[in-house]
């Protein structure tokens, strides 16, 4: 049976985001997951999560401006030490916080800087990284991530975060494979699973093209689901998707499903 975590970043947002948690627990989750905590009410998530008792699954690292467009800062040489004291940051509170994974989104090209040096640069980040997470027991993910949504996203297909996972050679990093994104760049998502589960650490879902619940799109998520147990998948399910309606009722598709919320 799949364990499903609600994005906070994604999911309730009709609420302020420290009454998300307790959405999150009244909807029947015991775990969560959002993009980042960094500007927000770093007590009061630490209360929200032992109060409504809910498991942190993953926030991301520091991505740069995310308003100003950066969508993560690792394949440019020159925020190595910016890159450096966010990873140190976001340690910290995932320590506070009891949470396990952080995933590094890796950010968009830099059209100045040859291809191959941002790679090594990316390379040696995430072996910092790796190294940095290891010693405090947190498991590193990395995710590509879809070109149309993100154009110019440095990693976007599962054979290159594979490539990537095998050069920084760490044993505590792992793919966040992200269906959405994985069914807009190159589909065959069951066989992909399969292929790829011993270096999944996380999933993420929704469906496609829109980026809603399941069951609005493409994307067959019962048969999907199933496969990952039978593939005895341990990890968390993120429910990152958009709700097409109310929060509470883009819900329905999981006992529908046969699933439930909580694990």
């Amino acid at each position: 049976m799949p364990k499903f975590c609600a994005n906070l970043t994604m999911l309730f947002t009709e609420r302020p985001f420290l009454e998300r948690f307790e959405a999150a627990a009244k909807a029947g989750f015991d775990a969560v997951e959002y993009m980042f905590p960094y500007s927000e009410n770093i007590d009061g998530i630490a209360d929200a999560l032992q109060e409504f008792r809910l498991t942190q699954v993953l926030f991301n690292l520091p991505a740069g401006n995310w308003s100003g467009g950066d969508r993560g800062i690792a394949v440019d040489p020159s925020r190595r030490d910016e890159f450096r004291r966010g990873t140190a940051e976001a340690v910290e509170l995932a320590r506070r916080f009891r949470c396990m994974r952080l995933n590094c989104l890796v950010g968009k090209r830099v059209e100045s800087i040859p291809l191959d040096e941002q790679w090594r640069t990316l390379v040696e980040n995430l072996r910092y990284a790796a190294q940095r997470l290891g010693r405090a027991g947190i498991t590193l993910m990395v995710e590509p991530v879809n070109t149309y949504d993100i154009p110019g996203f440095f990693l976007s297909t599962s054979t290159q975060a594979l490539r990537l996972i095998e050069e920084v050679g760490a044993p505590n990093l792992r793919l966040q494979y992200d269906v959405y994104h994985m069914q807009r760049m190159e589909g065959n998502l069951a066989h992909t699973l399969g292929r790829l589960i011993g270096q999944i650490g996380h999933v993420q879902i929704a469906d496609a093209p829109d980026r809603h619940e399941p069951g609005t799109g493409e994307i067959n998520f019962a048969y999907l689901l199933r496969r990952l147990d039978a593939l005895d998948y341990e990890g968390y399910v993120g429910l990152e998707y958009k709700p097409s309606a109310a929060t509470e009722a883009s819900f329905s598709w999981i006992e529908a499903m046969g699933f439930k919320r909580g694990g």
